[in-house]
C-alpha cells in the first residue's frame, strides 16, 4: 500500500487488553461506489497517494493498514439514552479500524466506521447505514469543521449496493459505509459500563489509559490527578458546546454514549442547524419532550459530565473535589461563548485575548435579544454582520433587510458600533 513518510501507525487500543473490545469481521458488500474521499486529511496523514483500488481495499473491504490493527475492534460501552440507563449498547454497526499519529500535532487519531456490518453488540440491528445518513454526516462535519468546531471528520464514504428497510424514511433505501476520523473513541459510556459492572480494576486501567494517550500533559503522580483530568474533560466539552450554540447546531441525541472524553463532537444521527434562533428547537422527531432542544444543550452536557464524575468517584481518593470540574465547565462555557461570538462576528473592541469586556457582554445580549425577536435566519445574521458596523450598508441592502428594524435591532446596532473588524482581508476580492 502506497503510504508516504507522514503515515505513522499507532495501534494502542489493544494495550487495554480483554474486556474493552471484541475483534470483528467487516461485512462483505456487493458493490463499491466511492461517494466521498477526504483528500486533504488523507494527505496530512500520509494516505493521500493511495490509488483508487487501495482506497477501496482500505475503506470498503477494510484490509488492515500497514503496521496497524490486524482486525477491527468493536468497542464496549453503556450509557444513558434520554437519561435512562441502557446496559445493552456497544459498537453495533461500527468498529475501530485503525489508529494513526497526526504528524502535524503529534496527537492520536482513530479511524472508526459506521455501517460496516454486524457485531456482538448489534442486537436486532442489521449493522448497516443508509447513504442518506452517511451524506448527512459528511455535511455536518464539513460545515462544523469550517466553523471551527472540534468535530470528527468524515474521511470516506462508499455506497455499498444493498437495499435497506428503515421505518423512519422511505424504504428500501440505498446503503453506505462511512469512515470517520476522530481524536478518540473513549465515551463517557465506556467508563459507565465498568462502573455498572463494579469493575474498579478496569476503571483504573481505563483512567490511566486516558491519561497516557489523551491527556499526556497531566501528571499521573499528582495527588490532584482526578480533579485535573475531570476539569480538563469538562473544559473541552464546554468549549465544544459553546461553539455548537453559536454555530446554531442542534445535536439530536446527547446521550452519554455520544460524548467522549476528548470533548470532540461526533456521531451525527439526527441533527439540525437552527433556521432561526429558537431555544425550543429540536433535531430528533422522537424527542417529543424537547429534552435535547437547542437551549437545553449546555445543561444536558453538564448532566452528562456528572455521570462521568460518578464513575470516577469509584476509584478516586475520598477527598477529590469533582465540583471544581463542574465549575470549570461553567467558566469555560461562558468564556468560550463570548470569545467565539467575537470570532464568528469577526470583530474586536481591542481587549486582550481572553478578556471579556462589558462592551462584549452588552453586544452579545443585545444580539440574542434581536435574534430571538426578529427570527432572522441564524447563519445569515453572522454573514451579514461579519466585520461589525462597517457592514451596515451591506446588511440593509441584503435580501434580509426587512429583518433589520425595530428597537431590538437599534440596540444591537448601537452596541456593535463599539467594535471594529478583526480581519478585513475577507472583504477583499
Amino acid at each position: 500500500m502506497k503510504v508516504t513518510p507522514d503515515y505513522s501507525a499507532n495501534p494502542f487500543w489493544p494495550t487495554l487488553g480483554e474486556g474493552f473490545f471484541d475483534a470483528v469481521q467487516p461485512a462483505a458488500f456487493p458493490k463499491a461506489v466511492l461517494r466521498f474521499r477526504n483528500q486533504d486529511w488523507a494527505e496530512r496523514l500520509g494516505l493521500g497517494d493511495l490509488s483508487v483500488d487501495e482506497w477501496q481495499k482500505a475503506f470498503w473491504a477494510f484490509e488492515p493498514l500497514p503496521e496497524n490493527l490486524p482486525n477491527p475492534l468493536a468497542l464496549r460501552y453503556h450509557g444513558h439514552q434520554f437519561m435512562h440507563y441502557n446496559p445493552d449498547l456497544g459498537d453495533g454497526r461500527g468498529f475501530l479500524y485503525a489508529q494513526i499519529k497526526d504528524p502535524k500535532t503529534g496527537k492520536n487519531l482513530d479511524l472508526g466506521t459506521k455501517g460496516s456490518g454486524q457485531t456482538p453488540w448489534s442486537r436486532r440491528g442489521d449493522g448497516r447505514l443508509t447513504l442518506k445518513g452517511a451524506m448527512r454526516e459528511a455535511l455536518a462535519t464539513e460545515f462544523l469543521e469550517a466553523l471551527g468546531v472540534n468535530t470528527s471528520k468524515t474521511f470516506s464514504i462508499f455506497e455499498t449496493g444493498e437495499h435497506l428497510e428503515r421505518g423512519d424514511e422511505p424504504s428500501p433505501t440505498r446503503s453506505a459505509v462511512l469512515v470517520r476520523l476522530s481524536h478518540g473513541h473513549v465515551r463517557f459510556g465506556t467508563f459507565q459500563r465498568l462502573a455498572y459492572l463494579k469493575d474498579k480494576s478496569g476503571l483504573e486501567k481505563l483512567f490511566q489509559f486516558c491519561l497516557k494517550y489523551y491527556y499526556p500533559q497531566l501528571d499521573p503522580a499528582s495527588p490532584k490527578v482526578f480533579e485535573n483530568f475531570f476539569s480538563a474533560v469538562a473544559s473541552n466539552v464546554a468549549k465544544t458546546t459553546a461553539r455548537w450554540m453559536l454555530g446554531g447546531f442542534v445535536h439530536g441525541v446527547l446521550n452519554t454514549d455520544n460524548i467522549n472524553i476528548t470533548g470532540e463532537s461526533f456521531d451525527y444521527g439526527p441533527y439540525r442547524f437552527l433556521p432561526h434562533y429558537d431555544i425550543h428547537f429540536t433535531a430528533a422527531y422522537f424527542d417529543q419532550s424537547g429534552l435535547y432542544a437547542y437551549g437545553q444543550q449546555p445543561r444536558i452536557l453538564m448532566w452528562n459530565l456528572d455521570q462521568l464524575r460518578g464513575c470516577l468517584e469509584m476509584i478516586a481518593p475520598p477527598d477529590t473535589d469533582f465540583n471544581k470540574g463542574l465549575e470549570m465547565y461553567q467558566a469555560a462555557f461562558s468564556t468560550e461563548t463570548f470569545s467565539y461570538f467575537l470570532k464568528r462576528m469577526n470583530i474586536t473592541d481591542g481587549s486582550s485575548p481572553g478578556d471579556i469586556s462589558a462592551a462584549t457582554e452588552k453586544l452579545f445580549l443585545s444580539s440574542i435579544a434581536f435574534l430571538e425577536k426578529s427570527k432572522v435566519p441564524f447563519q445569515a445574521f453572522f454573514f451579514d454582520w461579519n466585520g461589525g458596523a462597517t457592514r451596515t450598508e451591506h446588511a440593509l441592502k441584503s435580501d434580509r433587510k426587512d429583518f433589520y428594524q425595530g428597537p431590538e435591532f437599534e440596540a444591537f446596532l448601537n452596541a456593535l458600533k463599539a467594535f471594529k473588524p478583526q480581519d478585513e482581508s475577507i472583504f477583499q476580492n
